[in-house]
């Protein structure tokens, strides 16, 4: 299974913010849309085997975490996925982890809880860092996760703490879009046959 993680510090953490779609002022959704479309979107289909992570903390209620894995039930659209992340918004449960739609859930959870959870499950971490090893040189196994955070980068408080256990790669020498970074780690996966 491939796992995806998109921090956003600024992304809103209610449906109701997300109520008169200006994606701009909602923390730069528009973003995290752009990257998850780049994560499970393929010309006709869709990736199955991968679980879109979404964690926001901007206001009114952090930290929220997403999860999305498409499935058969699920119906989605290109064009409708800032309407689907507020609809997931919208049906949050104070201590619960909700399963508001087929094979979505969302939670109050932090951002380092995600990350250990799923090292505790057996995937190997991965930080996309400029300054990490080539991506195309890096040993990755069938259970994955990468790590990247929106326009403004991951905490450094975090980020420190991540790459004791986590490994930093690099997509090249150029700084990318998350959306695009997505893509190229996504085609070096599909490469591997990973």
């Amino acid at each position: 299974m491939r796992h995806l993680i998109y921090f956003s510090n600024s992304a809103v953490t209610s449906g109701s913010a997300l109520a008169h779609g200006e994606l701009m002022k909602a923390g730069r959704i528009d973003i995290a849309i752009h990257s998850f479309i780049q994560g499970v979107f393929l010309s006709h289909d869709f990736r199955k085997d991968v679980k879109f992570h979404f964690i926001f903390y901007g206001q009114p209620d952090p930290p929220k975490h997403i999860e999305i894995q498409v499935t058969d039930e699920l119906e989605i659209s290109k064009k409708d996925i800032g309407n689907l992340i507020k609809k997931i918004l919208y049906k949050y449960k104070e201590g619960e982890k909700t399963n508001p739609l087929p094979g979505c859930f969302v939670e109050k959870k932090s951002f380092l809880k995600v990350v250990d959870e799923l090292a505790e499950q057996g995937n190997e971490i991965f930080i996309l860092d400029k300054k990490g090893k080539d991506i195309r040189e890096a040993k990755i196994s069938d259970n994955c996760v990468f790590i990247l955070g929106d326009h403004e980068g991951l905490p450094k408080k975090e980020l420190k703490r991540l790459k004791q256990t986590a490994t930093p790669v690099s997509i090249g020498p150029k700084t990318y879009f998350a959306s695009q970074t997505i893509a190229v780690v996504n085609n070096e996966l599909d490469r591997r046959g990973i």
